[in-house]
């Protein structure tokens, strides 16, 4: 193990529930349901598989996005070195260590204190440098960020836009985001909801249909808060492909955008 170590700076849990309810984005009963189930995020079998199948897809795309912004060596196995990346929504730092291992100087934010005590636990014990926290991503007071990463995330926040203006906020001026989310149609319904739910590839109660955002109308969000879309691929299932990125975004999709030029 490296001299590395993690730091883990928590908040108190309260600043996430109805005392900071003005300027909440995250809903409480929701930090509650992933904070529960923060010891199986590592474990590829436990009610984290799905994201562990997904993470792979994500990180290809990823990869491919910093190397068409910033122009690098392509065969470099560390793209990000003397950059900073956020991870919001971080969980028990799935994307967090890659990140890491690509260079970047790593902070990852959850609503979950179970999730951010896991995450540091991991990371320390891999000899990764990250710097957790706990909380609310408006209340943290944090910089901002060459890359902001947001996975699976702004389906479960109560408020959208505010959630948008934040995660803008912390993307520095040249800066790239990020973000994935389920798509709200019918075969997400079907298939993420009714479906993985029902068989238990998602934890029940994990996913609120209804809370799902459209590729249209977040941009509109996104715009709203000065960022432009640059590219957005969908991610789709096949029996021979398992998850992959794909031109079908009926059931989840993943963008990048940056601040309006």
């Amino acid at each position: 193990m490296s001299d590395a170590t993690v730091s883990m700076k928590a908040v108190s849990p309260a600043t996430v529930g109805p005392a900071t309810i003005g300027h909440a984005t995250i809903r409480p009963e929701e930090a509650a349901h992933f904070g529960a189930l923060a010891r199986e995020w590592w474990d590829p079998k436990g009610s984290s598989a799905m994201l562990h199948q997904l993470n792979p897809v994500r990180l290809g795309f990823i990869r491919q996005a910093i190397d068409l912004h910033w122009g690098g060596d392509i065969e470099s196995v560390r793209p990000l070195s003397g950059k900073t990346a956020l991870d919001v929504g971080c969980g028990a730092g799935l994307l967090c260590e890659p990140l890491a291992r690509l260079g970047a100087g790593v902070t990852g934010v959850d609503a979950a204190a179970e999730n951010i005590a896991v995450a540091a636990a991991h990371g320390s014990g891999s000899g990764l440098a990250i710097d957790y926290r706990a909380g609310e991503l408006g209340e943290l007071g944090l910089g901002r960020f060459d890359l902001v990463t947001c996975m699976e995330v702004i389906e479960h926040v109560a408020d959208k836009p505010r959630f948008a203006a934040q995660l803008a906020r912390h993307l520095a001026p040249g800066g790239l985001m990020v973000l994935s989310t389920p798509n709200r149609t019918a075969a997400s319904r079907l298939l993420l909801v009714e479906g993985a739910e029902a068989v238990g590839l998602v934890p029940k109660g994990t996913h609120h249909w209804e809370d799902f955002i459209t590729p249209d109308e977040l941009c509109d969000l996104f715009r709203a808060a000065g960022l432009d879309v640059t590219e957005m691929r969908g991610i789709g299932f096949s029996p021979l492909k398992g998850l992959h990125l794909s031109d079908d975004m009926a059931l989840n999709y993943i963008l990048t955008a940056r601040h309006r030029q």
